[in-house]
């Protein structure tokens, strides 16, 4: 039962998955509006689970080969072996994706279903099959999938998204490029060996340390602009402590790359975005803000 668990989330890749169904209900909390019940909110955050999850699983199968190549992935359930490849794996995650959608559609509507496809087949087709094994802009444009979820959440209260929802949704593009190469740059032989054009394995040290900074220091700035909208004392907290956190660790990456810096750097962009995520849901439970943009 407990090897079944790990194969699942693994296979599922539920770890980022809860990361990006937690990025919608951030996207709902802050678009002013009749919000939707408690029992609509957790049926969008879980068809964001699952069209995220179909998508990762469906990254697990077309990199099976590719994964076998890294340590860091060689242990992923088709690339070790576990579950052998076959036309029934596509078939099972095309209908979880399906799944997804429509429950998303039935809990907030046509847009936000939208908007669930649209971060998974960004994630699954624009990133995995088309652009991570042929340029270095592979993760920058890829970064497009989480932007999706907070739209979609945005989508369930507001068809017309306002500042803070955008804002929020670039954010999040922008902060996917600095966490995935502050991996690669710690993982290089393996990203390398693989094959995959990501800037920390085809630029010099300068240059991807640099842009991982000017991304970091960016969403710093960018998470505080909620704040003259009307976000409050506990939106600030968050945005302001993980974005310095993730700015001073960038900044370190920088004036010292390493193996060791970069991923105390991917880890920091985890904190960065827990902690935003947080601020903004604990603004929207316990907060005496009322943004009305």
């Amino acid at each position: 039962m407990i090897a079944a668990l790990r194969v699942t989330t693994s296979l599922l890749k539920l770890r980022i998955g809860t990361t990006i169904a937690a990025s919608a209900l951030a996207g709902l909390a802050v678009t002013p509006g009749p919000a939707p019940s408690a029992a609509q909110a957790a049926a969008l955050s879980l068809a964001v689970l699952g069209a995220a999850g179909a998508a990762g699983a469906f990254n697990h199968y077309f990199e099976r080969d590719t994964d076998t190549l890294m340590a860091r992935t060689a242990r992923r359930p088709f690339a070790s072996g576990i579950l052998k490849a076959g036309p029934v794996w596509p078939i099972t995650f095309a209908a979880l994706l399906v799944a997804s959608i429509s429950l998303a559609w039935a809990a907030a509507g046509a847009l936000s279903a939208a908007y669930v496809f649209l971060g998974a087949f960004t994630y699954a087709f624009v990133y995995t099959a088309w652009l991570k094994r042929r340029t270095v802009w592979n993760i920058v444009i890829g970064g497009l999938a989480g932007s999706f979820a907070v739209l979609a959440g945005a989508a369930a209260v507001d068809p017309t998204p306002g500042v803070v929802p955008v804002l929020l949704a670039l954010i999040i593009f922008l902060w996917t490029p600095p966490h995935f190469w502050s991996l690669a740059a710690a993982k290089a032989e393996d990203y390398a060996g693989a094959g995959f054009p990501m800037l920390p394995v085809v630029a010099p040290e300068r240059v991807w340390a640099g842009a991982i900074l000017a991304h970091a220091v960016a969403i710093a700035v960018l998470s505080l602009v909620p704040i003259w909208f009307g976000m409050g004392a506990f939106y600030a907290a968050g945005a302001a402590s993980g974005g310095l956190y993730f700015a001073l660790t960038s900044w370190r990456l920088w004036s010292e790359p390493s193996r060791r810096n970069a991923m105390r750097n991917f880890v920091a962009s985890l904190y960065q975005l827990m902690l935003l995520v947080a601020g903004i849901l604990l603004e929207a439970s316990f907060g005496a803000s009322q943004w009305a943009v």
